[in-house]
């Protein structure tokens, strides 16, 4: 199911590899991420939330298309009003459950709204994006601080910041 929705996303974006290779590295750091909170908490190895957030760091981005085309913009705000459709497309053509599909399509649209972060699947995907983020676009000391304070919650985020901030 993983492999067959990121088919899916590379085809979408096809020529774009600067889009497809921002979500193959949100994937890489939610997996990361969410093997280190799954060591330190003893979730179970089936643990829903995993799917859901693996299936999201692949799609978070997919509103960025429609979000240029319609706005001119792929600003947070519009690739969280495009990307639950699309999302929604490509898990259904993928077979997800409609639960897990469920799940995934809030998590799309819900990605950069920090407010809404109600469980680890979310918190682990804005981390994910947030490291990402700020590796492709440049970062200083004081982003990294900063972004620590408001956004870093898991202990793998603050292990890895930590790392970053010993550079």
């Amino acid at each position: 199911m993983i492999g067959t929705v990121m088919s899916r996303m590379i085809t979408y974006f096809g020529d774009d590899r600067k889009r497809i290779h921002h979500a193959m590295k949100v994937f890489s750091f939610s997996a990361a991420l969410w093997s280190e909170e799954a060591r330190d908490k003893g979730l179970a190895p089936d643990d829903k939330r995993r799917v859901s957030l693996l299936l999201a760091a692949i799609l978070h981005d997919i509103g960025i298309r429609e979000a240029e085309r319609k706005y001119g913009s792929c600003s947070g705000r519009y690739q969280e009003l495009e990307g639950p459709a699309v999302a929604r497309t490509i898990l259904s053509d993928a077979h997800v459950p409609d639960d897990l599909s469920d799940r995934v399509v809030f998590l799309v649209g819900h990605h950069h709204t920090y407010s809404a972060i109600d469980d680890l699947d979310f918190q682990i995907l804005v981390e994910a994006d947030l490291f990402v983020n700020l590796e492709e676009d440049g970062y200083t000391a004081e982003m990294l601080h900063s972004v620590r304070e408001k956004h870093m919650k898991t202990a793998g985020s603050v292990k890895l910041l930590a790392a970053y901030l010993a550079e």
